[in-house]
């Protein structure tokens, strides 16, 4: 994703670290981050990263100001076009909010802390479409006092990178700069020297005194800047004149805070500055504004989780206490400290990681995002089982990738689509309503199956390059899934085909002979790929539930072979021929014949005629039976012996051997594809072939699964492919 960030500044301070750290970890995820704040310190690190800077002067409540920043940052967000806009304070947040009146973009804000809301503040904020809190208090707190939706606020943490902050950071190198010598007891404290912020800072001044007649030579490194820092500073001065050496070093604003953690033996502070010491294996003290919980252990675990680790609704610090916490710490053993700040990173490791930030964020960004709006256009609402096989399949990954997308199929029965699947559905040739859901579609899904083909009809194939061509017209993105191309014969449609083809987005089909079939079309585009049918990735009813529906069709125990015939013009006394194999393989095989109908009605008459003519028993499963269903009874079969390109994959899916019998070069190129042999074409097919065809079937039967697994194992990750595609496009990659 493009990401843009923005924020007042990238000057010290826990929130700016936060940014800075999250900014950095997205980019290494492979996302292009860039950030809009006023500038600062940070500004280096960030573009040394990678991550682009943008000055907007938005760190002030300035009307000059915010006017001047609205539209610098509009003219950022229209030319960058980010696919989030992510903002860290209040200023930008209400900025963005404007801009997002007038240019539409998915809106996240972060809340680092707690806002005045009186007065004109209260109408500053904008949280936008998602928040994102930084402790479970501050979510309860916007829910408070902004009326927000609890299910619109997601919680992350102050994440840390481990390898910044550790153990083996040298701090010898700040220690030599500000004349601290090498043997010194230090504290180390990092913190914004604001008037709601330097409360503890002060306090370590004002016991400084006691602190060195009880540690000699104890040296405190104060870190950070603000309003308050001069103040602080004199009052240091005083504390170092009354001492008669420089025990207070007083930096000011830093960028190297890891080294100045380093330099330490404890640390003293809050939030994020005391994590960073806990991931650099530092006893921590914690003592803030809001309150004091002191020296850090597993007993102050949940307490310090519960309130960001910034001390809310602890009792608030006292010089005193504070005096006794770093005496205790001083006075340990080695050991007991090494104990301390090896604890206190495993806290870190285990709860506050760089990486674990950035999924919060992705997750927030990808929850404020529209849902993805699909059209899928196919041979659906007509009762065909590899059909609705296959729409279950592409439901069922638009679904799987986000649970919001909304699906819109162009189905010839739309109620019985809708009850079936997790989608709308409009009459497919209904005009009015199949403009309506392409217009208002984002991506048109067209396939799978045999969409590209004038065997069944010009007629036909025009139906679906006229969807592809309006959608295109709309300026939608298309793909065309799995799709099975040809046979077109008729020179235009060629023509016709080659030109959807070359002009949809994505084109993935099911198996080579449709892309030699593009390239004999002169389709000369070299990101075409061979992926697998869909129904790969559907599973089957388990062994209880297909025994129960071979019962209902008074279907006796014992082995048997599953049959799936259809109605094919010029095929002159074929259900006599299926009639006498089937006949055959009951005598020789001792195998009971169940007949599938993959379509309704047609199917199921088709399967009737053969078994009128039949000599043997022979019994058929109910009209309507799913995919599930079906590749349920075909795993219990012995084998199989299909015309139905669907019925020859589920039984492909569950690794049950098929003979095929050819009616159109899908069938011939499936067979080909998972090795399998036919039994002739609807034209050559005898009973002598379907038993020869049997006989090494049943005498090589375990190689012959075994084949077929390894075979369909290998189409099932193909498949997946068409996932992938599918993702990739959704993404706008």
């Amino acid at each position: 994703m493009k990401i843009l960030m923005a924020t007042m500044g990238l000057d010290i301070g826990g929130a700016e670290t936060h940014i800075v750290e999250l900014a950095k970890a997205l980019k290494r995820c492979g996302h292009d981050v860039m950030i809009a704040s006023n500038g600062g310190v940070y500004v280096e690190e960030c573009e040394k990263a990678g991550v682009a800077h943008f000055e907007v002067p938005m760190n002030r409540r300035s009307l000059h100001l915010m006017v001047k920043s609205y539209l610098q940052l509009k003219r950022i967000i229209k030319k960058e076009k980010p696919d989030v806009v992510h903002a860290h304070a209040r200023i930008p947040a209400f900025i963005c909010g404007f801009i997002k009146k007038t240019v539409k973009f998915p809106f996240v804000t972060t809340a680092h802390w707690v806002f005045d809301t009186g007065g004109a503040l209260g109408k500053l904020t904008n949280w936008g479409d998602k928040t994102i809190a930084v402790s479970d208090d501050i979510r309860d707190y916007l829910i408070e006092n902004y009326g927000m939706n609890y299910e619109d606020i997601s919680i992350t943490i102050n994440g840390i990178d481990p390898e910044k902050f550790s153990s083996d950071i040298d701090g010898s190198k700040v220690r030599k700069e500000l004349s601290i010598p090498s043997n010194a007891p230090v504290i180390s404290y990092v913190s914004r020297m604001d008037e709601d912020r330097a409360l503890v800072a002060q306090h370590l001044i004002e016991i400084a005194l006691e602190l060195d007649k009880k540690i000699p030579g104890i040296t405190m490194i104060i870190t950070g800047g603000g309003n308050v820092f001069d103040k602080t500073k004199s009052l240091a001065d005083k504390a170092n004149a009354n001492l008669n050496r420089n025990c207070i070093v007083m930096t000011g604003a830093r960028t190297d805070i890891n080294e100045i953690i380093a330099a330490g033996d404890i640390f003293v502070g809050v939030s994020r500055a005391a994590l960073e010491a806990m991931a650099a294996s530092k006893p921590v003290i914690l003592a803030g504004n809001e309150g004091y919980l002191g020296i850090f252990a597993q007993d102050k675990l949940q307490a310090g989780i519960d309130g960001n680790f910034c001390c809310r609704g602890q009792a608030m610090t006292q010089g005193e206490t504070l005096l006794n916490d770093i005496i205790t710490l001083f006075n340990m053993s080695e050991q007991d400290l090494a104990g301390l700040g090896a604890y206190s990173r495993c806290v870190i490791m285990e709860h506050y990681s760089v990486s674990r930030m950035a999924e919060d964020a992705l997750a927030a960004y990808h929850s404020a995002m529209p849902a993805k709006r699909f059209a899928l256009s196919g041979y659906y609402g007509f009762g065909n089982a590899g059909d609705e096989a296959i729409l279950e399949s592409v439901c069922k990954t638009i679904k799987s990738q986000d649970s919001r997308n909304v699906i819109t199929v162009l189905s010839k029965n739309p109620e019985y689509t809708m009850r079936s699947y997790p989608c709308k559905a409009v009459n497919r040739f209904n005009p009015f309503s199949v403009l309506k859901a392409l217009r208002g579609c984002d991506i048109l899904v067209s396939g799978g199956g045999s969409l590209l083909q004038d065997a069944t009809s010009t007629r036909s194939l025009l139906y679906y390059i006229t969807i592809i061509k309006i959608a295109l017209r709309y300026g939608k993105k298309v793909m065309l899934y799995a799709n099975g191309i040809g046979p077109v014969t008729n020179t235009a449609n060629r023509r016709r085909v080659k030109e959807v083809c070359e002009m949809a987005d994505i084109v993935c089909l099911r198996d080579p002979d449709s892309l030699s079939q593009l390239k004999s079309m002169g389709v000369k585009r070299d990101d075409l790929s061979i992926t697998a049918d869909p129904v790969f990735l559907l599973d089957a009813d388990d062994r209880d539930k297909s025994a129960a529906l071979l019962k209902k069709a008074n279907v006796p125990e014992g082995k048997f072979i599953c049959i799936s015939i259809r109605k094919c013009a010029g095929s002159a006394d074929l259900d006599d021929r299926i009639a006498a194999a089937c006949d055959e393989v009951y005598e020789k095989f001792s195998r009971n014949i169940v007949f599938i109908p993959m379509q309704p009605i047609v199917d199921a008459e088709a399967s009737r005629g053969v078994m009128r003519k039949m000599k043997s028993p022979s019994y058929i499963l109910p009209d309507g039976c799913n995919a599930h269903q079906m590749m349920g009874v075909i795993a219990l079969s012995d084998a199989t012996l299909s015309m139905r390109l669907h019925s020859l994959i589920f039984a492909a899916r569950v690794a049950v051997p098929t003979i095929g019998i050819v009616y159109d070069p899908k069938v011939e190129s499936y067979l080909s594809l998972l090795g399998l042999g036919s039994a002739g074409t609807v034209q050559t097919f005898s009973a002598e072939s379907a038993i020869a065809a049997f006989s090494n079937i049943f005498q090589n039967h375990d190689s012959c699964v075994s084949s077929l697994a390894e075979k369909r194992d290998e189409l099932i990750l193909s498949a997946k492919e068409n996932e992938k595609l599918l993702k990739k496009l959704s993404a706008g990659e």
